[in-house]
């Protein structure tokens, strides 16, 4: 890859952000935030959000620590090299590899140019009966130079005690104010009431007047809320961080129309932060499901240029899926919503936008007639008569056990390749001139009646029946006895 000269903002990457952030010129963000997976070893399946999609990932290092920590250490190089000199990086972690990422910041930074070690305080439902309860993470606050880099302490200055508002009982234009005595201790004069404005007027060298400021200057624990359960921000991303975090960061660390970077974007609650409060940015994550509603989710909040680059648009790539991304990318592409449940679900993966027909997904090639017929039952128990099987390719038995089953009267069940869904996307988005291209076929209109049409003229979907949402728990304890999609 080239590096350019100059940078793309409003950007967000499907890709390894190592061979992105290697393309980007030196010295060109001023600020950047990563939450990277932790060296935890824990397996996650979760729903997401309103479209309920089930996604997969993991943040397992077979390697060990060594392994984790050189894999971030690549990384880390290249996030020093694009920093701005004033520039500053805030990277998060637990107590797993903390003590480790430390050593390796200071390594490629420089030890004077740490600043803090933030604890993030939140409160869990986690007890332990072994040792004190973990209840923060860590935040390592590092800068590009060692003497001068943006701070605004005055923007994110902390309410004071009710006890210390108190002792300012006095008020004048300038706001309350206490009386302290001048000399060597420069306590407060407690009995103020005893001192007459006469008395202060004629004496002056003995007291003068300590104003109250607006706030007290934010220390290195923050008591910040995680997103829990019932929280209007939360998306269904099991790592998700509270809004109030990145707010504190991207206020406190850069200036209105800077450049904020996030390369592990997750769920894009940086982008979505700095949208909001007037800064450029740039997101990043390796995740197809994560881009998609990263860009949904800065979408919301105002922007409407938002560019994607990295998304996978061909067989190869889609190939290289691990199986609940390319599960993702299929339903994402026909608008489609996730089945809720990953065993017990007959064989269905999703439904499609508007008439909300079944939809199976293999991400395998040649795929048999004995599919095609386990089908036939999964879509009969769902009370529709049409289906779609999405795969790489089928078997000459697998077209004809769908034509057999359409004769009979069991159901249509369209066959479609992934090829197809490439193409046809291409239809309804190419441009006419100088070459139409191909449209697709009526059948696979039908199940891409949301694309093709604005979403203002979009039908009401059919009523659909209420059922139980599975919490994260109960999804994350059917995974042991799932099978692999496709």
């Amino acid at each position: 890859m080239n590096p350019v000269g100059y940078l793309e903002t409003g950007v967000l990457y499907c890709d390894d952000n190592l061979h992105r952030l290697a393309e980007f010129p030196a010295e060109c963000i001023d600020l950047i935030y990563l939450d990277p997976p932790f060296f935890s070893n824990k397996h996650y399946e979760v729903i997401w959000g309103d479209e309920a999609e089930v996604r997969s990932f993991e943040d397992r290092w077979e390697g060990g620590i060594q392994h984790y920590i050189n894999w971030m250490r690549e990384r880390v190089f290249e996030m020093h090299r694009v920093l701005r000199p004033t520039g500053s990086l805030y990277l998060h972690c637990d107590w797993h590899a903390n003590h480790h990422l430390r050593l390796m910041l200071d390594d490629i930074f420089g030890a004077p140019h740490f600043q803090n070690d933030i604890a993030w305080c939140y409160r869990e439902a986690i007890n332990s009966a072994k040792r004190w309860n973990r209840k923060h993470d860590t935040i390592l606050f590092y800068t590009k130079d060692a003497k001068e880099w943006t701070f605004n302490p005055n923007a994110v200055l902390q309410p004071h005690a009710a006890s210390t508002v108190k002792k300012y009982r006095l008020t004048d234009e300038n706001g309350p104010y206490r009386l302290m005595g001048r000399g060597i201790t420069g306590s407060p004069i407690r009995s103020a009431r005893d001192v007459s404005p006469e008395w202060e007027r004629t004496n002056p060298e003995l007291v003068y007047r300590q104003y109250l400021r607006e706030g007290t200057y934010p220390v290195d624990y923050w008591n910040i809320d995680i997103i829990n359960q019932a929280s209007r921000e939360r998306l269904g991303y099991p790592t998700q961080k509270p809004e109030e975090l990145l707010e504190r960061i991207i206020v406190a660390s850069s200036n209105p129309g800077d450049i904020v970077l996030d390369p592990f974007c997750g769920c894009g609650t940086t982008i979505a932060v700095a949208e909001r409060l007037g800064r450029q940015w740039v997101g990043m994550d390796i995740s197809p499901t994560a881009v998609g509603l990263m860009k949904r989710r800065v979408e919301r909040v105002g922007s409407n240029q938002v560019t994607v680059y990295g998304l996978p648009m061909s067989e190869d790539a889609l190939r290289a899926l691990k199986p609940y991304e390319f599960q993702n990318w299929v339903i994402q592409q026909v608008s489609g919503t996730h089945s809720p449940r990953k065993s017990g679900d007959m064989g269905i993966d999703g439904l499609s936008f508007m008439y909300h027909e079944p939809i199976q997904v293999k991400q395998s090639e040649r795929v048999g007639r004995n599919v095609v017929d386990n089908f036939e039952t999964a879509i009969e128990r769902s009370g529709n008569d049409v289906g779609y099987i999405v795969a790489f390719s089928f078997t000459k038995g697998a077209y004809e056990e769908a034509a057999r089953a359409k004769a009979a009267g069991k159901g249509t069940i369209v066959l479609v390749k992934v090829v197809d869904l490439l193409e046809a996307a291409e239809g309804l988005t190419r441009p006419t001139m100088p070459l139409p291209a191909r449209r697709p076929t009526p059948e696979l209109m039908r199940l891409l009646s949301a694309a093709e049409r604005e979403i203002a003229d979009r039908p009401l979907p059919p009523a659909r029946p209420k059922t139980a949402r599975p919490s994260v728990r109960q999804l994350i304890e059917s995974d042991q006895t799932a099978e692999p999609v496709g």
